[in-house]
């Protein structure tokens, strides 16, 4: 151990984390429980132990010394000191002599313990007990500090899209996953930042009409001891440690600045980007799960049972951060901002979100979180979409969050699955998900748009594998195929898995454009599971987190059958797109909005004729039809004119359709029986048109 050094330099206790003064490097930390703290400097690339400074100032909860410019090309870590006893878990107290990755210096008990406002690492938080016990010096990523002094000048990211609600099209992707595979990305991005950047991949996103893209976890983080040690790894992300830092798997060389050129590159053409993030527990997990950063700093990071004192495990990993907790509140605030001024993030996309309103353990809408939020000069106009549960006690809260938020809408996936798997009784609540699930997101109070409406996402069956597979295959998972639900909504039509039955291949193939067309046609705002439009499959792997292979890689190599439904995909998206109303109905009764772009909305039963109120609930009913007419006169809208049938059945429907004025007929737009429905191939229908079985038509109004 080196000499401990004293500095002499004026201190202060904000902004916490290291900050740049243009003499001096400021390092504030928020740490009650610590007794001493420490702050040590090493080398970037060597990890060589350089300088331990005494930290000695004090103000109420935080720590702060000022040390010489000449560190900014260092890297730093803390060692801390505890005071006499640590949180309980699990029915134990942990104190000085439970503690792991220590080192000791006059009986002194230290352990190394990470910045919770680290901007930039060394190196990739990577699980090794050997290392964490005996040389904590080489386990611990250090925070790195020559990012203080760059330009991070938000004016950088000035450049940020305007998308219309209406035209709204999420695209969930992993910066890995995305480009391994990518033949036109060179090779040495591939799976990177810059590959995720590159033009071949923007190019294909803007192609498909995505005008978001949704990030999956960039903050770093770190895959679990338990898979670990399976020989696997998190390949989602979705346990974090630093939540101001990039994550520097995904990087070359630099993942501060190669980050930052991702996100700038995606915007500069046109894509507004939505970060994942976890703000719910963190890598230190449960009781059993290592200190290495928040534990050893305030036991009040996460939220404990007022019964026990443990943790609370609303999460399912243990430990739960605990937002009423008003330096942890100011820890995730400050973190969004960070993403937003130095990234340039457009939005956030709040993994299982009701932990966001737990005070600490019952959920408010009106959170002091939420509230903090919604009035943050930096932060209230960005994308707020929340995933509105977890699995603590009321923890299922969709429709509950604040009107600005959007929400994902597992509703609407589970009663479009069943409704084109065939299951009955579904075609009134399949109706009303189709029209903004407005008995969650009620008229005049929450947008139209606030549907969130995914077929698929992550943590589930892709697309390909709703109609190839009854059941999760996870044996690949090491868990006995026991990980992973099993509320799939799924139906392999025949065989288990892939076959050379071409009438299953077919039938798989027309419900995938059923499943597509539902979402992309339905109020609300679709989210698409990259790779989905590629038919990507991971085998019947539901719970693919740990997978970091071809099985959770994007496929480009595209044969005749998928190249057809990328197509399509494509299509659909535009024809979305097009419209002032077809995805944007304003009705009169809404009084959310103050204009109004709908004259009527009629529905009608799979005959053509008039459905009553009783017709909806009816078990044998499997479609039907709704028009949408166009209030004539408003800018930017020409009267249109749409009319959309579905017919879930195994059995065509013959339908009348509605009567138009002279002058005017219905054109066949979209009809999900075909193949290759190319849009030159527009086509007249009779008045009485036969619905194919397990179809969707689109009919517009066309003036002769």
């Amino acid at each position: 151990m080196l000499d401990i050094q004293h500095s002499a330099l004026v201190s202060h206790s904000v902004p916490l984390g290291a900050s740049w003064s243009g003499e001096s490097v400021n390092f504030a930390i928020h740490a009650p429980k610590v007794k001493q703290l420490r702050l040590c400097f090493f080398h970037p690339d060597t990890n060589e132990l350089l300088a331990v400074y005494e930290v000695r100032h004090r103000t109420k909860d935080t720590w702060h010394i000022a040390v010489p410019k000449m560190h900014l090309k260092h890297a730093y870590i803390y060692q801390a000191a505890d005071v006499e006893k640590s949180v309980k878990d699990s029915g134990r107290v942990l104190s000085n002599k439970d503690l792991s990755n220590v080192t000791t210096d006059d009986e002194t008990v230290w352990r190394f313990v990470s910045d919770p406002y680290a901007k930039t690492l060394t190196s990739l938080w990577h699980w090794d007990e050997t290392r964490y016990q005996q040389t904590p010096e080489a386990f611990f990523p250090k925070a790195l500090l020559h990012t203080l002094v760059e330009s991070d000048n938000p004016k950088q990211f000035s450049h940020t899209p305007v998308i219309a609600p209406k035209d709204r099209v999420i695209y969930e992707a992993h910066v890995k996953g995305m480009t391994r595979l990518h033949p036109q990305v060179a090779p040495e991005l591939r799976g990177t930042y810059l590959g995720m950047g590159s033009a071949a991949v923007i190019a294909h996103l803007k192609a498909l009409g995505v005008t978001t893209v949704q990030l999956m976890p960039l903050m770093a983080f770190m895959p679990e001891p338990f898979i670990t040690e399976k020989g696997l790894t998190n390949y989602w992300g979705y346990n974090p440690v630093s939540f101001f830092a990039p994550e520097p798997r995904y990087a070359k060389q630099d993942a501060h600045s190669e980050c930052r050129e991702m996100i700038a590159t995606l915007k500069a053409a046109g894509l507004e980007v939505i970060l994942d993030v976890v703000f719910n527990h963190t890598a230190e997990a449960g009781p059993d799960g290592p200190t290495i950063s928040f534990r050893g700093l305030d036991d009040h990071y996460y939220t404990q049972m007022p019964d026990t004192g443990h943790y609370a495990n609303y999460s399912g990993c243990g430990n739960v951060l605990n937002l009423e907790h008003i330096p942890t509140m100011n820890l995730v605030l400050d973190a969004m901002r960070h993403w937003v001024n130095v990234y340039g993030i457009d939005g956030f996309r709040f993994d299982l979100a009701t932990g966001l309103g737990r005070e600490p353990h019952t959920f408010n809408p009106r959170a002091a979180f939420f509230k903090a939020l919604q009035q943050d000069p930096v932060l209230q106009n960005k994308i707020l979409l929340a995933e509105p549960w977890d699995i603590g006690d009321y923890g299922y809260q969709l429709g509950s969050f604040p009107k600005d938020f959007l929400e994902v809408n597992d509703q609407f996936r589970d009663s479009v699955r069943g409704f084109w798997r065939g299951d009955r009784e579904l075609t009134a609540t399949y109706a009303t998900r189709m029209f903004g699930s407005r008995d969650i997101f009620h008229k005049g109070q929450r947008a139209i748009h606030t549907s969130v409406n995914p077929i698929t996402y992550h943590d589930g069956f892709t697309l390909h594998d709703i109609v190839t597979y009854n059941n999760k295959h996870n044996d690949a998972n090491l868990e006995d195929n026991r990980d992973g639900h099993n509320h799939n909504l799924s139906y392999n039509y025949g065989v288990e898995g892939e076959t050379d039955d071409v009438v299953i291949q077919l039938l798989r193939a027309r419900q995938k454009r059923n499943l597509f067309a539902a979402m992309i046609f339905a109020q609300g705002t679709p989210h698409i599971l990259g790779g989905d439009e590629l038919s990507k499959t991971q085998m019947g792997n539901n719970n693919a987190y740990c997978q970091d292979n071809e099985l959770n890689y994007l496929h480009w190599d595209l044969d005749q059958q998928k190249q057809d439904f990328l197509m399509f995909c494509q299509y659909c998206v535009a024809l979305k797109q097009s419209s002032e109303v077809l995805t944007n109905v304003q009705l009169a009764d809404d009084t959310y909005y103050a204009d109004v772009n709908v004259a009527q909305v009629n529905w009608y039963k799979i005959d053509g004729s008039d459905k009553g109120d009783s017709d909806w609930h009816l078990p044998n009913v499997q479609g039907f039809g709704f028009e949408i007419i166009g209030q004539a006169g408003l800018e930017d809208n020409t009267n249109e004119h749409w009319l959309l049938c579905v017919n879930a059945a195994m059995n065509d429907e013959m339908f009348r359709l509605p009567k138009l004025a002279p002058g005017s007929r219905w054109q066949v737009l979209l009809d999900t029986r075909m193949t290759k429905f190319k849009p030159d191939a527009f086509y007249i229908p009779k008045p009485e048109f036969v619905i194919s079985n397990r179809s969707i038509v689109l009919f517009k109004k066309e003036q002769i």
